[in-house]
C-alpha cells in the first residue's frame, strides 16, 4: 500500500472510531477478608441479606411512619438530588462537543466611505459614497474527536452523575440511621424519666414514713435528712431526662424538614423502646463493594478522575474543526431573496499546540495527581466501612451481654428493697441500709434502660454500616422529595 494511500486510510479510520488517549478505568484490588472478625456475634446471622426495609424489623409503626417522612421531606436528602440534577445537566453539557454547533446571523449596515471616481478623461477625483448593506447567514462548525478528549470529558461526566447517585443514596442511608436512632433515644429518655418518676413515689413514701416514725421516736432526725436528700437527689435528674425529650423531639422534626417543636403533639406520650427484631443478616465483607454507597461513591471519584487524565493528554495533539458558512447580501432589502449576493465557505482546519509554557503537562500531572488521590481515597473508605461493621457487630454483642446483667441487677435490687423495707420497719436493720437499697435500684433500672437503648441504637448502627435501606423497593428509595 503507497504512504498516501495508508495515510488516508489512517486518518479516515480515526475521524470514524476516534482514539481516546489515556487509560482506561479498571476497578482496584482491594483485600477484603473472606469472614468477618465477629461472624459469630450474637443476634446476628452471616446469612446474605436480603431485607433493606430494617426499620420494619422494629414492628415500630411510628417508627415506619417518621422514616417515610424522613424520605420524602428531608433537606439534606432534597439537597443531594438537586445535586444529581446538576451533575447530569453538567453531562449535557459535555456530550453537547460530541455534535456540530449551528448558528445564525444577520445584519443591516449603513457605509459611508471615499472612493475614487472618474471626472474627464485622465482626471479622477476623491468623493463620498453612501450605500447599504444587508445580509443574513448561517455558521456551523464541528470538532472531529480524533483523540478522544472529548469521549474522555463525557465519561469523567457521567462517572460525576454516578457519584452524585451514590452520595444521594449514602445521604439516605445516614438520614435513616439518625432517624432510628433518635427515635430509640427517645424512647430511652420517655422510660428512665417514667422510672425517676416511680422512684421519686417511692423515695417521698420512705420520706412521709421516717418522719411519721421520727415523730414516734422510732427514727432519728438524721434519717430524714437522708431520705430528703436521696429523693432531692433524684428529683434532680427530672429535668436532664424532660430536656432530652424536647431535644430528641426538635431533632426528629427538623430530621423531617419540620420546625423543630412541630413533632412535639405526636411524640409526647411515651412508648416502649423499639426492640430489635430476628438476628441481623451480614453478609461477607466483600458484600460492601456493592452495597456501601460512599464506597461506590469513592469508586466512582475514581473513574472521574482516571478519565480526566484522558481528557488532559487529548490537549498535546492536534485538535481537528470543520467550519463552514454560507449566506445571502445585498445593497437593498427587496434584492435579498435574489441570488446574485451568494456567498459560502467551508474547509477544515486543525490546530497543534507548539509552545504553551508547561501548561499541558502540568495539568496532565495534576489529573494523574488527583487519580492517585481518588485511589488512596477509595482504599480509605473501603477500609473504614470495614471498620464500622466490625466496631458495629462488637458493640451490638457486648452491649446485649451488658443489657442481660442489668436486668438481672435490677431485679436482685428491687427484692434488697423490699427486704430492707421490711427489716427496717421490724427494727433488724437501720435506715441507711433501706436508703443503700433503694439508690441502687434507682442506678440499676437506669443503667437497665440505658442499656435497652444502646442495644437498639447499636443494630440501627450495624443496618447503616451494612448501607442498609439504600436500595430499598419502595417509595422511600425511589420517590424524589416533595418540594
Amino acid at each position: 500500500m503507497r504512504r498516501s494511500s495508508w495515510t488516508s486510510f489512517v486518518i479516515s479510520t480515526l475521524l470514524l472510531s476516534g482514539c481516546a488517549v489515556g487509560p482506561n478505568y479498571k476497578r482496584p484490588q482491594v483485600a477484603v477478608p473472606r469472614q468477618w472478625t465477629v461472624a459469630a456475634a450474637r443476634g446476628t446471622s452471616a446469612k446474605p441479606i436480603e431485607k433493606e426495609e430494617w426499620w420494619s424489623s422494629f414492628q415500630d409503626a411510628e417508627l415506619s411512619s417518621l422514616i417515610e417522612r424522613a424520605a420524602k421531606q428531608n433537606l439534606d436528602l432534597k439537597l443531594a438530588l438537586e445535586r444529581v440534577e446538576e451533575a447530569r445537566a453538567a453531562r449535557g453539557i459535555a456530550r453537547s462537543a460530541y455534535f456540530p454547533s449551528i448558528d445564525a446571523s444577520a445584519s443591516a449596515t449603513r457605509n459611508r466611505q471615499r472612493v475614487i471616481a472618474p471626472v474627464v478623461p485622465g482626471s479622477v477625483k476623491i468623493v463620498p459614497a453612501e450605500f447599504n448593506n444587508f445580509q443574513g447567514g448561517l455558521g456551523a462548525s464541528w470538532e472531529l474527536d480524533v483523540f478522544g478528549g472529548i469521549r474522555r470529558g463525557v465519561q469523567a461526566a457521567s462517572a460525576d452523575v454516578a457519584a452524585a447517585e451514590e452520595n444521594g443514596r449514602d445521604v439516605r442511608v445516614i438520614l435513616l440511621g439518625d432517624v432510628g436512632r433518635v427515635y430509640a433515644q427517645l424512647r430511652g429518655f420517655q422510660r428512665r424519666l417514667e422510672i425517676a418518676n416511680k422512684n421519686i413515689k417511692t423515695q417521698q413514701d420512705t420520706l412521709d414514713l421516717t418522719r411519721a416514725r421520727a415523730k414516734a421516736g422510732l427514727a432519728t432526725e438524721l434519717d430524714v435528712s437522708r431520705a430528703a436528700a436521696q429523693l432531692e437527689s433524684t428529683k434532680a435528674v427530672v429535668p436532664t431526662l424532660l430536656g432530652g425529650i424536647d431535644v430528641s423531639i426538635h431533632r426528629l422534626s427538623v430530621l423531617l424538614g419540620e420546625e423543630p417543636g412541630a413533632l412535639k403533639s405526636e411524640l409526647e406520650n411515651a412508648s416502649p423502646i423499639p426492640a430489635a427484631g430476628p438476628d441481623v443478616e451480614v453478609g461477607l465483607p466483600s458484600d460492601l463493594l456493592e452495597r456501601r454507597p460512599d464506597i461506590r461513591r469513592s469508586e466512582a471519584q475514581l473513574a472521574a478522575a482516571t478519565a480526566r487524565i484522558g481528557e488532559a493528554k487529548a490537549d498535546l495533539f492536534p485538535r481537528f474543526v470543520l467550519t463552514g458558512a454560507a449566506g445571502r447580501q445585498a445593497s437593498q432589502l427587496h434584492d435579498i431573496t435574489l441570488g446574485a449576493g451568494n456567498f459560502f465557505s467551508v474547509g477544515p482546519g486543525i490546530s497543534l499546540p507548539l509552545f504553551t509554557g508547561g501548561r499541558i503537562r502540568s495539568n496532565i500531572a495534576v489529573q494523574n495527581a488527583r487519580e492517585r488521590e481518588a485511589l488512596v481515597s477509595y482504599q480509605s473508605s473501603v477500609l473504614n466501612a470495614l471498620e464500622e461493621v466490625q466496631d458495629a457487630l462488637v458493640n451490638y454483642a457486648q452491649e446485649q451481654e451488658r443489657r442481660d446483667r442489668l436486668n438481672e441487677a435490677a431485679q436482685q435490687s428491687q427484692v434488697a428493697v423490699d427486704l430492707a423495707t421490711e427489716q427496717y420497719k421490724a427494727g433488724l436493720t437501720d435506715f441507711l441500709s433501706v436508703l443503700d437499697a433503694q439508690r441502687e435500684l434507682y442506678a440499676d433500672e437506669d443503667q437497665a434502660v440505658q442499656s435497652r437503648t444502646n442495644v437498639t441504637t447499636d443494630v440501627i448502627a450495624l443496618y447503616r454500616a451494612l448501607g442498609g435501606g439504600w436500595n430499598v423497593g419502595s417509595a422511600v428509595a425511589t420517590t424524589k422529595p416533595t418540594p
